[in-house]
């Protein structure tokens, strides 16, 4: 992708469209590198694919209602081709045409793949990705989901179930471009030639047992933060007698 995709140090890298412009850096920042730098991918962060998530995001967020409609259902047919960004933009743009539930959906479907996808990774701070994405479109979804705490945890379900069942014919190394070893390679071209594509990831024998352990700690995660939630409910009141 060469100088078509750039890191901002401490906003993340730029997938169009400014999706992480509220993103705040988790970890220390190299010696000599400032917030707001624009830095170019160097080695094998050069090649990492997100060509199709630049696309698609600045078309969610920018494009017309036409394209934006015709953008959804190109993730709507096939959303295993899609990066966790795009899954986190569509959420959005249902949110706000007023399609609560399946904004939800598609919005945790984004986050639990992302959270795979850092938990495969071999560079632990790209984690802050995740945050930034959750920190750009995750309020009002939120705030929506949790005012039924029952059907909250039936969509989580579902999305576990989903994730599951579907496949992941996307580049995971899309999550690589966030981490500080990425930033490091970008200011030290011998740290970049020491890095391979094989070092980005885990082994891929791996990958499903840590995708199953995602998906269980994901879950389980919710139900311990819904069972807290219900357990600060009021109790109803008593029935009244009849006269």
């Amino acid at each position: 992708m060469g100088v078509t995709t750039t890191i901002r140090v401490g906003v993340g890298l730029l997938l169009g469209a400014a999706v992480l412009a509220q993103a705040h850096t988790l970890e220390p920042l190299p010696a000599g590198v400032s917030a707001g730098q624009v830095l170019v991918p160097q080695g094998v962060y050069a090649h990492i694919d997100t060509r199709q998530t630049q696309e698609m995001l600045q078309t969610l967020t920018q494009g017309s209602a036409e394209q934006q409609q015709a953008a959804l259902e190109r993730v709507r047919a096939a959303p295993e081709r899609f990066q966790p960004p795009v899954l986190y933009a569509m959420s959005q743009v249902l949110f706000k045409a007023k399609l609560y539930h399946e904004a939800a959906f598609w919005f945790y479907a984004g986050q639990l793949r992302a959270r795979f996808d850092v938990n495969r990774s071999t560079d632990p701070t790209t984690r802050q990705a995740v945050d930034a994405l959750n920190q750009t479109y995750g309020a009002p979804i939120n705030r929506y989901l949790f005012q039924d705490l029952d059907r909250a945890l039936d969509l989580i379900a579902n999305v576990v179930a989903w994730d599951r069942k579907t496949p992941y014919d996307y580049d995971p190394h899309w999550i690589n471009l966030h981490g500080m070893q990425a930033v490091q390679a970008a200011r030290d071209p011998q740290s970049a030639g020491a890095r391979t594509a094989a070092s980005l990831s885990q082994p891929p024998s791996e990958w499903a047992a840590i995708a199953e352990r995602t998906r269980a700690k994901y879950f389980k995660s919710f139900q311990d933060a819904i069972t807290g939630m219900q357990d600060k409910l009021p109790l109803s009141p008593p029935a009244q007698p009849s006269r």
